[in-house]
């Protein structure tokens, strides 16, 4: 037997609509991710002179600033999500919260 708290919460619109934007959300940034770094695995695969390329006249390569914006990506991408979390995401647990305890 379903709690009554529980039946409540899954009634209540508001947690379809949080479920469903966080479920597409997070899948959105989960597939941006995977390209990018199986992108950056396939590079290293397969692309290896390109990444072993120097940067004009010094040491560095093309590797190095390729596989530090596969990092800031994954950083970006996370600062996103929580962002979105803490603005729309919060406003509706709030919600929801408010409308089982009734």
């Amino acid at each position: 037997m379903l709690d009554p708290m529980l039946a409540r919460i899954a009634s209540d619109p508001n947690y379809d609509k949080l479920r469903t934007r966080r479920l597409k959300f997070g899948w959105t940034l989960t597939i941006i991710m995977m390209i990018v770094y199986y992108g950056f695995i396939l590079l290293v695969a397969f692309g290896k002179d390109l990444l072993a390329t120097p940067i004009g006249s010094g040491v560095t390569t093309w590797g190095i600033p390729i596989g530090f914006g596969v990092i800031l990506i994954t950083i970006v991408l996370t600062g996103v999500y929580v962002l979105r979390a803490n603005r729309e995401y919060d406003d509706l647990t709030d919600r929801i919260k408010r409308e089982a305890l009734k």
